[in-house]
Order: C-alpha cells, then sequence, then structure tokens
C-alpha cells in the first residue's frame, strides 16, 4: 500500500471495533441488570408483551391480595355469628326448663326471662357491633335493598347474592312464575250432619307430621263436634278439621304445611261402620286405611326453574342466588300465577378477578341477625320473647317461643354455612386459581424479558476476546501507512 491520506484497514478496523464494544457493552448491561430487554430497541414485540404481562401480573396480585381481604371480612362475621348461635343454644336451654311449668316456681320463671332478656340485648349489641374497617356486617349493612314485595304474596324473600350493574340507579327484576301450586295433604271422612254409627262408636287414628292421636266418634255425634275434637289435638298431629266447601257431608282433614313431606294418615280402628274414609272430597271408593301426601309448588324465578320445598324456593347460579317463600293461601299459589320485585342495590361485593368488571365480581348478601331479624313472619321473631312479648316463658307461649328459637338457629346456621362455603369455594378457590395464574404469568414474563445467564456469559466471553482482536487489527493497520517512508529513505 503505498497511500497514507485514507487507511482503509484502519477505517475496517475502527468499525469492527466498535461494533464489538457495542456488542460487548450490551453483554455487561444484561448481566449486571439481569434483563434481556431493557429498553424497546432491544426487542420492540417482546417489550410489548412483557409488558403486557407484567400488567397481568399486577392486576393478578391485586386480585389476590382481595381474595386474601375478602377473607378476612368473612373470618369477622364468622367470630360474631359463632357467638350469636352459642347465646341462641342459651335461650334454647332456658324456653325448654321454662316449659316445666309445674316444676318452677314464679321467681324462677322471672329470673329466667330476665336472662332472656339479657341475651337478646347480647345479640343485639353484637349485631351492631361487629364489624370491618367501620363497615358493620352483621346489622343489615350488607343486606340486599328490595322494592315492590307485595307480602300477601311472597311471605318471605332472602337475596344470598345478586349482581347488580354499577351504573347509577341500576337494579334486577325478578320474577316468580308457579307453574303447579303447592298442596297440603288432605283426607276425608264421610260423616253428614250428624254421624251415623249403626248404634255403635267408631275409633279413628289420625297420624301427621308431628304425631299420633285417636279419637272415638259415637253413634249420633255432630259434624260440628267431631271437628272440635279433632281440632284439640291439631298441635298434637299437625293435622287440622274442617268441613269441606264442596260436599259438606265430609269433614275434611288437612296438614299444617305445604308440600310433598307433608302428609296426613287416617285408619279406622274399631267400629260397626267401614269405608267411610277417602282421598277425594267426592268420588271414589272408601276404606279404612288411607293416606296422602302434599305437593311441591314448580317455580320458576326469572325463568329458572326452581328447587322447591313445599312454599319454598331457591335458584342458585352464578352471581344471582334467591329464596322465596310463598304465601300458601294467596294467589301465587296458583298455577299460571306472577309477581315480580325489584333488587335495587346492597350486598357485600369484592373483586377476585384481575379485570375490574360485573363478570369479575362476586357478590354476597349478609342479613341482620338482631332479634328484629332472626325468625319470620309466619312464626314470629326473636324480639317477641321479651319481656311483655308474646313468646316470653312468664306469660307468653312457649311453644311460640321454641318455634321461633328453632328458626333462629336455622337462620344462622344457615348464614355460617353460607359464609363458610364462600370462604372455602369461591374466595379460596379463587386466591389458589390466581397463585397458578400469577406463577404462569410470571414464567412467561421471565422467559422474554429476564437474561439467560448461560447465554450471555458465553456471549461476553466472544465478545472480548472479538474486541482484543479488533484492537490488536486496529494498532497493526495504523502501522502500515509507516512503510511509505521506506521510499523517502
Amino acid at each position: 500500500m503505498s497511500r497514507i491520506n485514507t487507511n482503509v484497514p484502519s477505517l475496517i478496523g475502527q468499525r469492527t471495533l466498535g461494533l464489538q464494544n457495542r456488542s460487548l457493552n450490551i453483554s455487561l448491561e444484561r448481566l449486571s441488570t439481569g434483563l434481556r430487554i431493557n429498553r424497546g430497541g432491544d426487542d420492540p414485540a417482546g417489550l410489548i408483551a412483557s409488558e403486557n404481562l407484567r400488567a397481568e401480573m399486577k392486576a393478578i396480585t391485586a386480585a389476590i391480595k382481595n381474595g386474601e381481604r375478602a377473607e378476612q371480612v368473612v373470618n369477622v362475621a364468622e367470630g360474631g355469628l359463632q357467638e350469636v348461635s352459642n347465646l341462641l343454644q342459651e335461650l334454647q336451654g332456658l324456653v325448654g326448663q321454662s316449659a316445666n311449668e309445674a316444676g318452677l316456681s314464679d321467681e324462677e320463671k322471672e329470673a329466667n326471662q330476665q336472662q332472656i332478656d339479657s341475651i337478646l340485648q347480647t345479640i343485639d349489641r353484637i349485631s351492631n357491633a361487629t364489624s370491618f374497617q367501620g363497615s358493620k356486617l352483621l346489622n343489615g349493612n350488607f343486606d340486599y335493598t328490595t322494592s315492590a314485595v307485595t307480602g300477601s304474596l311472597l311471605s318471605d324473600v332472602t337475596i344470598n347474592s345478586a349482581k347488580l350493574p354499577s351504573t347509577a340507579g341500576a337494579y334486577l327484576t325478578v320474577t316468580v312464575d308457579t307453574l303447579t301450586s303447592a298442596q297440603t295433604a288432605e283426607v276425608y271422612l264421610s260423616t253428614a250432619a250428624t254421624f251415623d254409627g249403626n248404634g255403635g262408636s267408631y275409633s279413628i287414628e289420625i297420624t301427621g307430621n308431628t304425631g299420633t292421636q285417636q279419637i272415638t266418634i259415637s253413634d249420633g255425634s255432630s259434624q260440628a263436634d267431631i271437628i272440635n275434637a279433632i281440632n284439640q289435638f291439631k298441635d298434637v298431629t299437625g293435622v287440622s278439621a274442617a268441613q269441606n266447601s264442596t260436599n259438606t257431608d265430609r269433614i275434611e282433614f288437612r296438614s299444617s304445611g305445604f308440600g310433598s313431606d307433608a302428609f296426613v294418615r287416617v285408619k279406622e280402628l274399631t267400629g260397626s261402620t267401614s269405608n267411610l274414609i277417602f282421598t277425594g272430597a267426592s268420588g271414589g271408593s272408601g276404606t279404612d286405611d288411607v293416606k296422602d301426601e302434599g305437593r311441591d309448588a314448580t317455580l320458576l324465578i326469572n325463568g329458572i326453574q326452581a328447587t322447591t320445598n313445599g312454599l319454598q324456593a331457591r335458584v342458585s347460579s352464578d352471581g344471582f342466588d334467591v329464596s322465596v317463600t310463598i304465601d300458601g293461601t294467596s294467589a301465587l299459589n296458583m298455577t299460571n300465577g306472577t309477581t315480580s320485585f325489584y333488587i335495587s342495590g346492597g350486598g357485600a361485593t369484592f373483586s377476585l378477578n384481575p379485570d375490574v368488571n360485573l363478570a369479575g365480581k362476586v357478590s354476597l348478601g349478609i342479613q341482620s341477625v338482631s332479634s328484629g331479624n332472626l325468625g319470620n313472619a309466619i312464626t314470629g321473631y326473636l324480639s317477641d320473647l321479651k319481656s311483655g312479648g308474646t313468646g316470653n316463658v312468664q306469660t307468653g307461649d312457649i311453644d311460640k317461643a321454641q318455634t321461633i328459637i328453632d328458626a333462629a338457629i336455622k337462620q344462622v346456621s344457615g348464614l355460617r354455612g353460607r359464609l363458610g362455603a364462600f370462604q372455602t369455594n369461591v374466595v379460596g378457590a379463587s386466591v389458589r386459581s390466581l397463585g397458578i395464574s400469577f406463577e404462569n404469568t410470571a414464567a412467561a414474563e421471565s422467559q422474554i424479558r429476564d437474561t439467560d445467564f448461560a447465554a450471555e456469559t458465553a456471549g461476553l466471553t466472544r465478545s472480548q476476546i472479538l474486541v482484543q482482536a479488533a484492537t490488536t487489527v486496529l494498532s497493526l493497520s495504523n502501522q502500515q501507512p509507516q512503510s511509505v517512508l521506506a521510499l523517502l529513505g
């Protein structure tokens, strides 16, 4: 080479050295940060995918924390409900003790009533005091708000879960349609206005859901006297009697409850008259032993066939869990009966999905457990057991008190079971699923963005060697023009 103004080999060496230094710097950066992608230029598509995965990881982390917080809320509510349950058991014992009227003095009954009053006050205090970060949990604060409920058609409405749109003023319409009515068990006894026993007596055994009673009908007994004799024991048997409106010559035995669990059995034990017991008000042939069972209602709630037990019906699906009890004497307990009401708010709502939308939310209704809400409109409420109430143990109806306590215990235990199922099957399962999703998402993000140290250290070693080689070559190329000096010798 005989030109010195432009040293082409040196330029090539400089360019190559620059490239090798850049490669070396990239390797050093990746090894020092632990990231393969430090800026968009490193891998534009990979950066986009990685950032999306990072956003998903943040959302999943928030959802897991939401689930853990929901579990804490349920734990606090469960603690209060457990104590209420214990107090109801104490009430059960006090009422049972007070029922032993001949063995208790008036002073003992008064002492029992004082304890009952104290327990009811404590239940109300627990209902108002159980809270989480200032939010009351057991006073109805997280119960659903309903409107347009026709009390003459629906004796009870319980909203366990309902997803409502987040828009202002949004509401959910609930429509109840009756396909077939609920029925009591019915058996008929032919008596005419005056019973004809052919000069003798006629003994029958009446059995219902609560017990059995035998009565004897004498020849010449009026139908009204027979009905009164049977109704004296209706609390024992769970069976009442009345004159049948279709055939006034027959007495109608009717179970106190509706549904397939309710039954009436009337059996002839002794007597000269036979074949007077029937399964229908008119027609058919009589026999000496007849049993009839009631029928559960067939209902649709928002077009979904409900699970029914007598007059009670429930539909449970994702985001919609509603229980209703229809009035057995109302127009709703008839084929093609219908009614509607609205859910306009309330409930405890938790977001357990990474995406913040209606589908990712779960709602839970927590009813009030105060003494004024435990029980129902049919049997009465726990507050009726207070001094002066219709169910007090001094002067009130103790049988009613027992029925109310039984209903209250079932309510509280049912609520505890529902909270437990929510905690285990909804919150727990969601948190576990989210944990697995977080692991898989983190692994995918790491695969895209993190440095592979084995490969990168090999690249670093290669770059170091190439930088050294390029530096040596550049040094040699810079010395090459000096050969021109020999020509100037």
